[in-house]
């Protein structure tokens, strides 16, 4: 049976959302749990992070100076869970325990009337150990079941995909209908821009022309400061004028020693002119299919 998602940026998730985030980097993480665990903290909703990393040290966290975890830890607004207290029994993950632990943990942010509560925890380390595979798929089905019906609730479930099996990740991906992502870096109802991480790069929507080559540009220039292949998603984008294309082509040639631009699934008109044109003014720009090189 086909699955069905909704992919939500993690800046328009609602309430009763559990939602599923696999990451392949600590800045992609960054930019989702970090967004997160700040637009909570910023708008006096409770933070709850299963975890057993420093605070100083968590997503959002450790690269700002506006806030400073222990504030928020003095007046209760952000709450961490160690492991041992919240889902371990005789050191070995235990499902219902970090259900129960999430149920009384909701209960308490009910009665203090905190505006929302956020939830996060990465599950990574508890899929490694034996049997790990189906105590997280059973804790999800709990977790599901008490966030999904909240009108104060939202959860999101991370999983480092470089740890996982192929069939670990689909079977746990699957046990949720929210699929969370990093929000816009740019978005005005015409030109959509949102930063990718596997592959790197950057994922155009709507229509990119004259009026958005500034906003383009510096965005292009982010990603392509970092080095190494950069793709550019074009899949949803529905037009580009020549003077978008000549500055893909501009940094192709200058990132050419140390790496490709590759435009993903670009549509048949623009595969057509970028191959009517390649030969004398996009020499360097590749086409691809959305697979990291």
């Amino acid at each position: 049976m086909e699955s069905w998602f909704a992919e939500r940026s993690v800046g328009k998730m609602l309430p009763g959302d559990h939602a599923w985030f696999s990451y392949s980097s600590r800045e992609e993480q960054e930019h989702v749990v970090g967004t997160f665990l700040r637009d909570g903290l910023m708008t006096a909703d409770k933070v709850i992070y299963i975890t057993d990393a420093d605070p100083r040290d968590l997503p959002g966290l450790r690269t700002t100076r506006e806030l400073n975890p222990e504030t928020y830890l003095r007046t209760g607004q952000l709450a961490i869970l160690p492991r041992a207290e919240a889902c371990l029994t005789a050191g070995v993950f235990d499902p219902a325990r970090m259900v129960a632990s999430l149920e009384d943990v909701l209960a308490r942010a009910e009665r203090d009337r905190f505006r929302g509560v956020r939830v996060t925890a990465d599950m990574t380390w508890a899929i490694r150990q034996r049997s790990g595979r189906d105590r997280v798929l059973d804790c999800e089905a709990g977790l599901d079941a008490a966030i999904a019906p909240s009108t104060t609730a939202m959860a999101i479930c991370q999983i480092d995909r470089r740890s996982c099996t192929r069939d670990e990740l689909t079977a746990l991906k699957e046990t949720h209908e929210v699929l969370v992502g990093a929000d816009p870096d740019f978005d005005d109802g015409v030109l959509t821009i949102t930063r990718t991480f596997s592959p790197r790069g950057l994922h155009l929507k709507g229509e990119l022309d004259g009026a958005r080559h500034t906003v383009f540009a510096e965005a292009l220039h982010a990603v392509t400061a970092l080095g190494g292949d950069i793709h550019l998603n074009v899949r949803d984008l529905r037009f580009i004028d020549l003077g978008a294309l000549s500055m893909m082509a501009g940094a192709a040639m200058r990132m050419a020693a140390h790496g490709s631009l590759i435009l993903d699934d670009p549509s048949p008109d623009l595969t057509e002119v970028v191959q009517l044109v390649g030969g004398p003014m996009l020499p360097w720009l590749k086409i691809g299919n959305g697979e990291a090189s």
